[in-house]
């Protein structure tokens, strides 16, 4: 039964994504805007079938985070609506070519952005993610199979029929946007293990979660681990600065995977700790540090070797002081999950080194690792974060979901 449903789903979704090669710009973003109309429209079906959701999360006593992110209002109806209209007027990847170069034969040689193909999306809790995922696959030219998680079927069914019901309407196959609509687990692996169908995957959920399919996956994953975020403070920091940068990455939002998890200080510059652990304390967060950062403050807590490896996303956070910037990328590369690390540093050389050594996604200069963020970085949106090397690497956008071929033009050329 499994197999015979990954089938169809796999068929259907091969068959429309090459339809969707053939379909302009104006009919995705038409696609878009209609499907966030209705949203609008058809917003009370929405929370109804949320509702029922939200019920049986009460009855399986869900924990707090989880029915958080579960629950929709009118709110976040509307802000997935926006978000759609948010994507239909980005530029659309497909087809851009560039790196047009004339070779001695007389061909120019170049690269056209083309999609990935079928991607399949996996994901728990958030019923947003049905809207946002569809929505970056479609503009990005890629079909897709979304499994969300069985706490938010209702949900996803609600809105993953708007979006069907407006891809039609703008004369698109409905098949490039489908729902994997059962809650059997088994449909998680034949999902993951699909290669004849099936391009990328892309997981959204716990470490568990994406563990297990990037063990068992036989298509490839677009991953993100843990955020275990690192912040350095050089000896050539400005003070001032060094604090703020450190609060923001740390307290602006706890949960969040590009929260500074470890804070690492030279040596030289110890003198700007004790006002941050000060503030650090006083908004609630539990500090856990070396043997120097102890003796600062008789609050904070022996830090362990497990502390050092850990993502709290909690207001909790491990602090050491290291010997130079060596140290502190050395304690980096042992420990970090390559999303995002931060140097404060009025040093050129020294942020340059870090810039060059430290081998993570996204790598800082006098800013806050809170801004490792696609719509940050200018991406308008983003389906995921990737701390992967291969295919892309951090946010990723519209041009994350597209892959490049070469093209050739000629003028009747024959090679001699």
């Amino acid at each position: 039964m499994t197999s015979t449903i990954m089938n169809l789903l796999g068929q259907q979704a091969k068959t429309s994504a090459a339809s969707l090669r053939m379909s302009d710009t104006n009919k995705k973003n038409k696609a878009l805007t209609l499907a966030a109309a209705h949203f609008r429209s058809d917003m009370a079906d929405i929370l109804a079938a949320n509702a029922k959701d939200m019920l049986a999360a009460d009855e399986n006593s869900l924990e707090a985070a989880l029915k958080d992110r579960l629950a929709l209002d009118e709110s976040r109806v509307e802000a997935m609506a926006e978000g759609l209209e948010q994507i239909a007027a980005l530029p659309d990847p497909v087809g851009a070519i560039s790196d047009l170069v004339y070779r001695p034969s007389g061909i120019q040689v170049g690269h056209m952005r083309v999609p990935l193909g079928v991607i399949g999306i996996i994901y728990e809790s958030r019923p947003n993610v049905t809207a946002d995922a569809a929505a970056l696959c479609l503009k990005s030219g890629n079909a897709c199979i979304l499994r969300g998680g069985s706490e938010a079927i209702h949900s996803n069914r609600a809105i993953a029929k708007c979006l069907r019901v407006a891809i039609k309407e703008a004369g698109l196959d409905e098949n490039v946007v489908q729902l994997i609509d059962t809650t059997d687990r088994a449909m998680v692996g034949a999902l993951i293990t699909a290669s004849d169908y099936v391009d990328v995957i892309i997981p959204r959920g716990g470490p568990g979660l994406i563990k297990r399919i990037a063990a068992e996956a036989k298509v490839p994953v677009i991953k993100h681990l843990d955020g275990i975020c690192h912040v350095y403070i050089d000896q050539a920091a400005d003070r001032e600065m060094a604090v703020n940068i450190a609060l923001n990455a740390k307290t602006h939002r706890y949960g969040v995977c590009n929260a500074m998890e470890t804070l690492l200080v030279h040596q030289n510059a110890i003198d700007c700790l004790p006002e941050i652990i000060k503030q650090l304390l006083e908004k609630g967060v539990e500090v856990r540090g070396c043997v120097k950062t102890q003796a600062l403050n008789k609050q904070v807590i022996a830090a362990t070797d497990e502390d050092w490896a850990t993502e709290y996303l909690a207001p909790v956070l491990s602090i050491r002081v290291v010997d130079d910037v060596q140290q502190a990328i050395a304690h980096i590369e042992q420990y970090s999950s390559a999303h995002t690390e931060t140097i404060v540093t009025a040093d050129y050389a020294t942020g340059q080194m870090f810039l060059r050594c430290v081998d993570s996604a996204s790598v800082m200069w006098n800013a806050s690792t809170r801004f490792a963020d696609g719509f940050e970085y200018g991406l308008g949106a983003e389906i995921g974060i990737s701390t992967d090397r291969l295919h892309v690497r951090g946010p990723v956008g519209l041009e994350g979901l597209t892959t490049q071929k070469w093209i050739v033009l000629g003028s009747g050329q024959t090679r001699a």
